[in-house]
């Protein structure tokens, strides 16, 4: 074993000087049972320095008593005494346990669990407890039924909008995204679909939204700019980017040789970022929205919901993949919003180096995940018609010519231009030429009206 002293405390290793104070060493351990595992170092002092073990034996016995008589369900860790330095260590390692949630007996099941979150212990809330509960049982929230709904609960002029024109969105299609799934005999709405085209999703899920704010500084003392974004979830995704476009753009080389998008910050990165954020949210979780927070040195996205058990952010550097919530993930899959499952993260970081960016940062804080991805050069909050430059990338200029015919829909347009992902379409072609003014739509008070079409502006 290395020496724990060339470690620091994590989500996965906290050190103990003795025994003495029994209580939040069993805490520890099952927070580690119910999150992700770990190693408890007993003998090791506050300065990290170590002491060891008086009477290794004796305590080895005390601990395994203390374990089997303080927690429940019954956990077995593996304990070693190894020694460092000439000095015994007391090891504990506990495994993430699929008899979750564990919670310390005197405090009951209801207030006793504990989870982890970075170096620190918690208490779980009532929602991560039954978070914790469906993981170990193979159940996501987002498959469960919402009885008290049918699929006329369900906005499918939105969705069939979204699905390519090979793909039917009829009821079988329907149930096989799992937008629909049987209860007591009746086809109802699953939590997902209603998350993603419910007609009131908001009464449902009133959080289940994107907070965009532009902050001028480093700080949130002064908001630049801010946006509500309550559209269909894949939606979000472009009118996300779209509110990030607009504070970033710089302008573009327009010469006649040569025209190319010049962006001040990663737009892929930032995409798979939205993209993780709304897919792997945690919605039974109430109080927050997914908020995304541009600063003048930096963006971070920030989603409710702890790391799956069983996960840490090294796992997910190394392309490892829990899908939380797989009805919304099934359907980011078809719209083609994932590529390949596991990928984005990795993509994230590749992204990052391309960008001689430093490395995404991935940290837990409070019961949210928040994604932090510093920029190369800080950019200082100005009003978007001042970072525009009135002239379009040879992208929009394409869009433009479509237009002067007159208003197109979304698919009309894309027929014309001889695309067929949707998502290209709106990132590089849409998106632009409305944050630059060139382009308006007919039906600005119903933007998500499945007859909305674009025109070109005075």
């Amino acid at each position: 074993m290395h020496s724990p002293i060339l470690s620091i405390e994590s989500k996965t290793l906290e050190f103990k000087r003795d025994l003495s104070s029994p209580k939040p060493l069993l805490k520890t351990l099952v927070a580690f049972a119910n999150t992700a595992g770990g190693r408890l170092v007993i003998g090791i002092a506050d300065d990290h320095g170590i002491v060891g073990v008086a009477n290794p034996l004796d305590e080895e016995e005390r601990l395994c008593s203390l374990i089997a008589d303080h927690i429940e369900p019954r956990l077995l860790p593996n304990i070693e005494l190894t020694t460092v330095e000439g000095k015994t260590l007391l090891v504990v390692e506990m495994f993430v346990s699929s008899a979750r949630p564990h919670w310390i007996k005197s405090e009951g099941p209801e207030t006793g669990v504990y989870v982890r979150l970075g170096s620190t212990t918690r208490r779980a809330d009532p929602e991560l407890v039954a978070e914790l509960r469906r993981s170990a049982e193979g159940v996501a929230f987002d498959e469960m039924p919402m009885p008290e709904l049918d699929a006329d609960a369900l906005d499918l002029a939105a969705a069939r909008g979204l699905f390519d024109e090979s793909i039917k969105l009829d009821r079988q299609a329907l149930r096989t995204l799992r937008l629909l799934t049987q209860h007591q005999g009746r086809w109802v709405p699953t939590k997902g679909a209603v998350l993603l085209f419910g007609k009131e999703r908001d009464r449902h899920f009133p959080d289940a939204w994107v907070q965009c704010g532009r902050f001028a500084g480093a700080d949130k003392a002064h908001i630049f700019d801010h946006q509500a974004i309550r559209e269909p979830l894949p939606m979000a995704v472009e009118s996300a980017l779209l509110f990030l476009r607009k504070h970033a753009m710089r302008g573009a080389d327009f010469s006649a040789a040569r025209r190319k998008d010049v962006w001040s910050i990663p737009l892929l990165l930032l995409r798979e970022a939205v993209v993780n954020a709304l897919v792997h949210a945690d919605y039974s979780q109430r109080g927050a929205p997914i908020r995304i927070a541009f600063f003048d040195d930096r963006i971070e996205i920030e989603s409710p919901g702890m790391l799956l058990p069983g996960m840490t952010v090294e796992d997910m550097r190394q392309g490892v993949s829990k899908i939380r919530n797989h009805v919304i993930a099934r359907v980011f899959r078809e719209l083609n919003l994932i590529e390949q499952w596991g990928s984005g993260v990795r993509r994230m970081f590749r992204e990052a180096e391309e960008h001689g960016l430093p490395e995404p940062e991935f940290l837990e804080v409070g019961m949210r995940l928040r994604v932090v991805v510093r920029l190369f050069q800080a950019i200082r909050a100005e009003p978007a018609a001042e970072q525009v430059t009135e002239q379009a990338t040879e992208q929009v200029a394409r869009l433009l010519e479509c237009l002067k015919s007159g208003p197109l829909g979304v698919k009309e347009a894309m027929a014309q231009l001889g695309l067929r992902h949707r998502p290209s379409f709106l990132a590089n072609y849409l998106h632009p030429a409305l944050a630059v003014g060139l382009v308006e739509m007919t039906q600005p008070d119903s933007p998500q009206s499945p007859t909305q079409k674009y025109r070109l502006t005075k």
